[in-house]
């Protein structure tokens, strides 16, 4: 659903990512076409029990953020290993030599946002404005 000022994509339960998922990669699913995004990209992700990324990457521009929401893991950036979990959230630059790894029970679930280096110039608390209008919902 595409409005004016919005665009609506349901991609379905992430545990549903492995079989529903039509990107080249296996359990990703990436939002920046399907929600027309001009300044970042998103992608959903399940990884299976014992699955990883079979190889280091690094970017040329965009950090990404890793946001775990379920699931157990390891992320390796530039040789350092950390456990991840439900509720972690790992930043990492350009330049960092990252990789994953699902060494858990069960799958591992995971949202990365990928943006250019150094553009953010404003977020919520000085680019946010507070609408003089009333909240109404329709029941």
């Amino acid at each position: 659903m595409n409005g004016n000022h919005f665009s609506v994509v349901e991609a379905g339960p992430f545990n549903h990512l492995l079989n529903t998922s039509k990107d080249p990669a296996p359990g990703k699913y990436f939002l920046k076409d399907r929600l027309e995004l001009t300044g970042m990209e998103v992608s959903l992700n399940q990884l299976p029990e014992g699955g990883s990324i079979p190889f280091y990457h690094t970017h040329r521009e965009n950090e990404e953020l890793y946001l775990f929401t379920g699931g157990r893991g390891q992320f390796q950036v530039d040789g350092q290993i950390f456990d991840v979990k439900e509720g972690t959230a790992i930043r990492v630059s350009p330049e960092g030599e990252r990789t994953l790894r699902n060494n858990g029970t069960g799958d591992l679930f995971f949202i990365v946002i990928q943006v250019q280096a150094g553009s953010l110039k404003q977020w919520v608390m000085t680019d946010g404005v507070i609408l003089d209008k009333p909240v109404t919902w329709q029941e």
